[in-house]
């Protein structure tokens, strides 16, 4: 989940270089023409991509691939299709958080509303409604009316450095969030992010002593999926896992279903969403737009997230983010070298636009509502192929 200037976190070791935060930018930007992307061998070993173009990539079928499923497995794929745990997500209302007086108690409604499974909120969400800068007892509060409508309660942080994730490690505690988020937002050579987050991600068992919390970490359009595996087995914490994001591995020059193949046996919640891909400077970029209008193979992504695990689901959530008109750049190249180093990124922030701000923030709202209509069909012809199949 992309991050607004608010959610800046200070590093505390003054030897660590950190990734200035990034903020999502709504402005106009050339697309480059230039080709890149993966053999079949490549995606299969390690989710790397060469130099074709995005046109080019493989094109998953979902409905052979469902057809080629196990009469169990058709069936148990249609039963998770009908109650996968859909949950809102804040970020899918980031305007009207920073423009529109939106607090998270609106959130809690709209999950409400919309019959869903939960809600994934971050701790800078609302400005100076946010959890970040709610007293405990209102965090307490907070808590207990996420509960009394009988949802579930994820926080998320962006930050794996000691003092944002403390915090958010105490306001997910305080509002009985039963998971909490984090990526690492730090600046240096790919091998120093690496080893920097293993050693903050070993502190989860001293944060969370009675391991009342799951932790997930997300890639963030910087690390690949080699990378991320690397830090969950070198932490080696069976409550630490892989939240994976259907759009942010384009930016780390992955491919969607070769990410997915990778990351399959870490994953255990999900972000939803859409976007174009873009040519960027011999990588790729990515422009989030309404979920079924963009490049991503969502439904296929869909169908291999719900046949993991084997009697029980192994997806717990999969968050609902909306993000219509976040742009990302490219952040890994086709030509980059072994050890590469990340940048700090310029500091940028979403702008809500030069027109009426009222219809912006209107749009948006629809366009969450919309998405949880769309995740919906998407899931319903999942079910419809599984049970035709087995006719």
């Amino acid at each position: 989940m992309p991050v607004s200037s608010s959610r800046s976190t200070p590093s505390t070791n003054p030897t660590r270089r950190r990734l200035r935060s990034a903020p999502r930018s709504r402005s106009v930007f050339l697309i480059v023409t230039c080709s890149f992307l993966p053999p079949d061998e490549a995606r299969e070993l390690t989710g790397m991509v060469t130099d074709m173009p995005w046109e080019m990539t493989h094109r998953p079928n979902w409905r052979q691939r469902i057809e080629g499923l196990s009469a169990e497995s058709r069936a148990r794929l249609a039963a998770r299709a009908r109650r996968a745990p859909l949950f809102a997500h804040a970020y899918a209302f980031h305007l009207n958080f920073r423009f529109g007086g939106m607090k998270p108690l609106d959130l809690v409604e709209f999950a409400r509303e919309q019959r869903l499974a939960g809600l994934k909120i971050h701790v800078e969400d609302g400005e100076q409604a946010s959890l970040a800068r709610m007293p405990d007892e209102a965090l307490s509060a907070f808590g207990a009316a996420v509960s009394g409508f009988n949802l579930e309660l994820h926080v998320e942080t962006s930050t794996t450095e000691l003092a944002g994730l403390s915090d958010a490690v105490r306001i997910a505690l305080l509002t009985g969030a039963t998971s909490l988020r984090c990526y690492p937002r730090y600046e240096g050579r790919v091998s120093e992010i690496v080893a920097w987050t293993i050693a903050d991600l070993r502190r989860l068992e001293v944060l969370d002593p009675e391991g009342r919390l799951r932790f997930t970490l997300e890639q963030h359009e910087d690390l690949k999926s080699a990378e991320l595996i690397q830090i969950i087995e070198a932490v080696a914490n069976p409550r630490l896992s892989l939240l994976f994001d259907f759009g942010n591995m384009i930016n780390a020059f992955e491919a969607p279903m070769s990410a997915l193949a990778a990351q399959a046996p870490y994953i255990t919640e999900v972000h939803v969403k859409d976007c174009l891909v873009r040519a960027d400077r011999g990588g790729w970029a990515h422009l989030a737009c309404l979920s079924g209008n963009g490049d991503l193979p969502m439904l296929s992504m869909l169908v291999e997230l719900l046949l993991l695990g084997g009697d029980r689901p192994q997806v717990l959530a999969f968050g609902l983010e909306e993000e219509e008109g976040y742009f990302a750049p490219a952040l890994r190249f086709a030509s980059e070298a072994g050890d590469p180093f990340i940048p700090a990124r310029s500091p940028s922030f979403t702008t809500i636009g030069t027109g009426n701000q009222e219809t912006r923030l209107r749009q948006e709202i629809a366009a969450a509502h919309r998405q949880v209509e769309t995740v919906r069909s998407l899931l319903q012809k999942i079910i419809t192929q599984a049970e035709k199949v087995q006719e």
